[in-house]
């Protein structure tokens, strides 16, 4: 099983230093090689305003623990898009999930 990373940054509309990190971060990193990306969700628990997760794939390990990012399981697909990075990744997740 894939080790998946995932940092919950809160209310979208306050995360835009954190998200501009992140693209820092990701654009700095050799890791990801043209073929992985930061994914991303909105994702609601029952409170008032939605929380935005993102999701970093194994190969990310390392800028997944620079910003504080836990352990999780893979992603579901639904309602993932990309922060950053190449959409290959996304579809890549889609093909995992498929077999």
């Amino acid at each position: 099983m894939e080790q998946w990373f995932a940092a919950n940054l809160g209310d979208a509309m306050l995360a835009g230093e954190a998200l501009e990190q992140v693209r820092t971060l990701f654009e700095q990193s050799a890791a990801n090689g043209g073929h992985s990306a930061v994914l991303m969700r909105h994702e609601s628990e029952g409170g008032l305003h939605c929380e935005l997760k993102l999701y970093f794939p194994p190969e990310l390990a390392e800028l997944a623990a620079s910003v504080g990012a836990t352990r999780c399981g893979r992603p579901a697909l639904a309602g993932l898009g990309v922060l950053v990075g190449s959409r290959e990744r996304l579809a890549c997740l889609g093909d995992a999930h498929d077999s």
